[in-house]
């Protein structure tokens, strides 16, 4: 962990908007502890009241796979074409699929 003793951790901030049902990455802050990381992500990131959710993960816990190795990573779904929407009929009346 490359963070020098005077400087707090990283955190990363989500927010859930009131029409979404995702969360989405918006920013990143410092802060000593998760419950002020919070406050301070309220504060930053939903000044117009427009989230009804937060998270905030240290940035250092979160596991990314490499973009590199994405051609090996993402190679068994491409192979199974049975998973593609493309096989399948739908039948009359569905709308959102």
């Amino acid at each position: 962990m490359n963070m020098k003793s005077n400087e707090w951790p990283l955190w990363e901030v989500f927010i859930r908007s009131k029409q979404g049902l995702n969360h989405k990455h918006v920013g990143s802050l410092r802060a000593p502890d998760a419950e002020m990381a919070l406050q301070n992500a309220r504060d930053v990131y939903t000044r117009r009241s427009e989230g009804i959710s937060i998270w905030v993960v240290q940035s250092s816990m979160i596991v990314a796979s490499d973009p590199t190795e994405a051609d090996a990573l993402f190679e068994p779904a491409d192979s199974k074409v049975y998973r593609h929407p493309t096989f399948y009929d739908l039948p009359d009346g569905i709308e959102h699929m």
